[in-house]
């Protein structure tokens, strides 16, 4: 049976079940209650019935609570309709009326608050926005209906763009794109660590892994200076080498993650351990803002907030977090030093496939926080940006890759890295990674 169907039969059995008082007493058909009971217990159990394979139980608890709220959009819809004629022209008295209303209202909200829990807990698409307007606005009339409509469809499409992944994940899953030589080591960026509760990188490892790739994290600091970074990292590399045999990696790091890859090949002997580096919105040249921020906020400020940074994250499993420097070494001064002194060792890299890539932000209000608050600030002083790095920053090595979508949207600093866990249109970031390591696949690497 497909979702059509199914909608129409839970739409046919909850109409009947809520309004079955108007029946019984207009016509005195008491048969009717036990038909109308199991009519009830029937649309409720016909919902639990989700059409199509999903992958993952969250999606089919997402189609579940979609299927539920469009059975109770139309049979509301229809219901109400029922109740203004039964008011105006069947003559029936107060009494039987408001039992009737108050049938309806019970049957109704047994499907809409399933049908609310269900795509609150399963959507990643909705979005703190709508599931706040969908309680608020749950009992002011008309209003409530277009943001339902908006929720339906909101978690339709994502169920939708679900499906399609996972068909054409389906089609190639015996072709294996992203199974490179070498493993790949995702490296992220300033003042984050590796999780596997909130995974840094969000959907993009799993679909990787799906298609053959294997992944490795870069396990260091949530923040240290470029060097001591650098250090920590070619650690996990020799790591990485010598418990696998797999003689290289393929990094691939974002925003600061990627000086500090740079920096590991050039000083710390990580060279003969990568296969290939690419960056991902990576401050080769620095962030300007940084410096104007160093400058104008008071040196007492600036430590209270590094001490405050530096005893939480002790908390959290870093054993020597130094804000200040890690923020220092993304200015524009010191990442020219640092470009100076890396550029007299660029034979180090002789032999390693060297990529990069930058998106753009096309406009503030269609940043997620904190990147919204940045993007004016980095643009006055560097110009186009993802909201933390400039446009002119991005690009190094062989190959440079820019990404932007058309319209206000945009593709952010955050959105690189699957963050907020959306699906931009005109923008598969899961994809896009599938296309970037599959790409190095092809090279042989």
């Amino acid at each position: 049976m497909n979702s059509v169907i199914i909608n129409i039969v839970n739409c046919l059995l909850l109409i009947f079940s809520a309004n079955s008082v108007l029946l019984i007493a207009k016509h005195n058909m008491y048969f009717l209650i036990p038909l109308s009971v199991v009519a009830f217990i029937s649309a409720n159990i016909l919902n639990c019935y989700v059409p199509g394979k999903y992958r993952s139980s969250r999606m089919k608890v997402c189609a579940h609570g979609v299927q539920r709220l469009k059975t109770f959009l139309f049979s509301s819809i229809i219901s109400f309709t029922i109740h203004v004629i039964a008011f105006f022209f069947l003559g029936l008295s107060w009494f039987p009326l408001l039992i009737s209303v108050l049938v309806c209202i019970f049957a109704h909200c047994v499907i809409f608050w399933n049908g609310m829990v269900s795509v609150y807990i399963s959507s990643t698409q909705l979005g703190i926005h709508h599931r706040f307007m969908g309680v608020f606005l749950a009992f002011i009339p008309v209003v409530n209906v277009i943001e339902l409509i908006k929720i339906i469809r909101i978690t339709s499409d994502e169920i939708k763009f679900e499906e399609n992944k996972e068909k054409t994940n389906t089609l190639r899953a015996e072709y294996k794109i992203c199974k490179t030589k070498y493993p790949i080591l995702l490296v992220h960026g300033v003042f984050f660590r590796d999780s596997k509760k909130l995974n840094y990188w969000g959907r993009i490892p799993k679909e990787l892994e799906r298609n053959g790739a294997v992944i490795f994290y870069g396990n260091h600091h949530s923040a240290s200076s470029v060097s001591d970074s650098a250090q920590e990292l070619t650690n996990r590399i020799k790591s990485i080498v010598n418990q696998t045999g797999c003689g290289k990696v393929n990094i691939i790091a974002h925003s600061k993650g990627g000086l500090d890859c740079r920096y590991a090949v050039s000083f710390c002997g990580a060279e003969k351990y990568v296969a290939s580096l690419t960056t991902i919105n990576t401050p080769h040249r620095g962030c300007g803002f940084a410096d104007y921020l160093l400058k104008k906020i008071p040196e007492n400020v600036q430590n209270k907030i590094a001490d405050t940074y530096n005893t939480s994250l002790k908390k959290l499993g870093d054993t020597s977090p130094d804000f200040m420097e890690a923020v220092t070494d993304l200015t524009e001064k010191n990442c020219e030093k640092l470009n100076r002194i890396m550029e007299k060792e660029k034979d180090k890299f002789k032999g390693i496939f060297c990529q990069s890539v930058g998106s753009k932000l096309n406009k503030r209000t269609s940043g997620k926080f904190p990147l919204n608050f940045t993007y004016d600030l980095v643009k006055y002083f560097d110009g186009p940006n993802d909201g933390l790095v400039s446009e002119k920053s991005f690009q190094w090595g062989e190959m440079y890759t820019f990404l932007t979508v058309k319209g206000k949207r945009g593709i952010s600093h955050g959105d690189m890295v699957d963050l907020n866990r959306e699906n931009i249109p005109e923008f598969d970031v899961r994809e896009f990674y599938v296309n970037l390591v599959s790409d190095l696949k092809n090279r042989g690497l």
